[in-house]
């Protein structure tokens, strides 16, 4: 689809230099031959780069005329990208850890005043994927920290934003805390789960022992195929989430109960949205915390969402009863 908006106009302009000033090949000094511009839109402004490009005027010399760019234009953005690197970040962490969707970043990205279309949104998410598995393909330092520990605990889990989008699995080492993959797939059958786990174990030089899950049956399928002599268990999380269920249970029956005594917080709404004195505004801002806390979930068995309600409806009830002792009744709504 053609641009139907022009490019916006820079905000200011930085000039770039190569930190390299002569060819490292003859060691003649670089010439500085052109100029080149590029604008980058980032979070924060509209920038122009001016770039210094360089060549060797030596012709005797193998880089004779070839161009050396300014080494920190790679910090800006990537190839033939007009939008920052900044941006690409942004948009991969509000993907994946706030499960926003496309058109949500879109329109989060409006609101920061960036100029940007529903697609290049998309473009963003993939290069945004594409660098984090480049930056934890080659990496010297966590191949040895592994290779200290003499052994590698996987845990593997994925996250979905949005139910029928690709799925961004991630591998993590227990013992180091280490990314060894991430990676999106659009399906999430044991044959795809089994390949990720083989590429993780060919880049290790250390065996594999363990592989922590949520027990999802397409990933006990995967570890049995690729990794059949790793031992294969439920993550504590999980292991606590099945030994809570009577307690869950019992929680969101006491919520249910609750629920049912604070019924009618729409009728009182209705009762006082004509009156404009304080009264009535202090009543819809009672039953709007009301409403608050019965529309908040939590997520057990870490939080008991029924514990939570009673704390909440019972701040609203010590509230309304600091009321009733100044002797301000609001009975008569």
């Amino acid at each position: 689809m053609a641009r139907r908006h022009s490019q916006p106009e820079a905000e200011r302009e930085i000039v770039l230099e190569c930190l390299q000033q002569r060819c490292p090949t003859c060691g003649s000094g670089l010439w500085n031959k052109y100029d080149n511009y590029r604008t980058i839109r980032t979070l924060d402004a509209v920038v122009r780069l001016r770039l210094k490009v360089r060549r060797c005027p030596n012709s005797n010399c193998e880089r004779y005329r070839r161009v050396y760019r300014p080494e920190q234009e790679s910090q800006w953005a990537l190839p033939q990208h007009e939008f920052g690197l900044d941006v690409i970040a942004w948009a991969g962490t509000v993907r994946y850890q706030e499960h926003r969707s496309v058109s949500e970043i879109h329109t989060l990205l409006e609101q920061r005043g960036l100029s940007i279309s529903l697609r290049s949104v998309g473009h963003l998410l993939e290069r945004y994927d594409e660098l984090v598995a480049t930056s934890l393909s080659d990496n010297p330092q966590q191949q040895a920290r592994l290779e200290q520990q003499q052994q590698v605990i996987l845990a593997i889990d994925g996250m979905q934003p949005d139910v029928g989008h690709e799925v961004l699995w991630v591998i993590r080492e227990c013992l180091s805390g280490e990314i060894l993959l991430a990676r999106t797939c659009l399906s999430a059958t044991h044959e795809t789960l089994a390949e990720l786990l083989r590429t993780v174990e060919q880049r290790l030089t250390v065996p594999i022992i363990a592989v922590v899950s949520d027990g999802q049956h397409s990933i006990r399928k995967a570890v049995e195929r690729a990794l059949p002599d790793a031992v294969h268990g439920l993550c504590h999380f999980h292991y606590f989430r099945e030994a809570a269920k009577p307690i869950y249970e019992a929680d969101r029956h006491a919520k249910k109960e609750l629920k049912k005594r604070v019924r009618g917080v729409r009728k009182i709404e209705q009762a006082v949205c004509d009156a404009n004195d304080a009264t009535s505004e202090i009543v819809q801002d009672y039953c709007q915390a009301v409403r608050s806390a019965l529309t908040s979930s939590s997520r057990p068995p870490l939080d008991a969402s029924g514990l939570e309600l009673q704390q909440q409806l019972s701040a609203v009830d010590q509230s309304l009863a600091r009321i009733e002792k100044k002797g301000h009744s609001l009975s008569r709504l």
